[in-house]
């Protein structure tokens, strides 16, 4: 299976380096599996991390997950398209996983999630991941997509400066079968550290229900920038 690995960053220098040595084990080296890794003007350390390793690293003049994410789209020569984010960490045996879902004729997938920090709160919230509907969903999950049918469906919708994960994912579905693999990534739960829990779970259901709603995505954004306080802007 020929795979590309795509990574949005904006001002990750905290977690690429760690995220690309979990996709780059030597292992995964003799895979030849791509690597692009779109920064939008990170104006910390993300691209000289991302430089040491032997991978592509391009810069969008755009920001936004949407238009980054396509744009490694664009450049990706594998059949297959894996989108990470930068704060997620993969499991190792990925590949492997994904090659599962391919070679059982399924064209898209993701993963279940569990939190980098151990709370009784953040395990109700990724046990609810295993289920496949649309509200447990979201970009941390990882999402794997044949490329076929990822320009088939005209790539991320641009217009969404948020929830353009979810939205991918409702189109897929109504295209083709939407797998969960069984195994969990490991997703930051920075955004708890920074917020309480309740706060972080009501925005997160306002957004989701003015998503679904079709609310524009800027007053969505608008929204989740008022609602709870953001590792970065700190």
């Amino acid at each position: 299976m020929n795979l590309t690995v795509i990574i949005p960053t904006l001002n990750e220098e905290a977690f690429i380096g760690r995220t690309l040595e979990l996709l780059l084990t030597p292992e995964n080296i003799k895979k030849n599996i791509e690597v692009i890794v779109v920064d939008a003007g990170s104006t910390d350390k993300t691209v000289s991390i991302a430089e040491e390793f032997p991978i592509k690293v391009v810069t969008s003049d755009t920001r936004g997950r949407a238009v980054q994410m396509n744009l490694g789209a664009k450049l990706a020569t594998g059949e297959f398209l894996y989108f990470v984010h930068a704060d997620t960490r993969v499991l190792p045996g990925f590949f492997e996983d994904l090659k599962q879902v391919k070679d059982t004729g399924l064209k898209a997938a993701c993963y279940r999630f569990k939190f980098d920090k151990d709370s009784l709160a953040l395990r109700f919230n990724a046990y609810f991941t295993r289920f496949n509907r649309m509200f447990c969903r979201g970009g941390d999950q990882t999402l794997f997509i044949s490329k076929d049918l990822f320009e088939d469906l005209g790539g991320f919708d641009t217009s969404y400066v948020i929830m353009e994960d979810f939205d991918m994912v409702r189109r897929i579905k109504k295209k083709t079968r939407f797998h969960i693999i069984p195994k969990s990534v490991t997703v930051s739960a920075r955004k708890y550290e920074h917020n309480s829990y309740f706060k972080v779970n009501r925005a997160n259901l306002i957004a989701y229900w003015m998503f679904m709603l079709g609310y524009p995505s800027e007053r969505i954004k608008q929204h989740y920038h008022n609602a709870i306080r953001h590792p970065k802007d700190d």
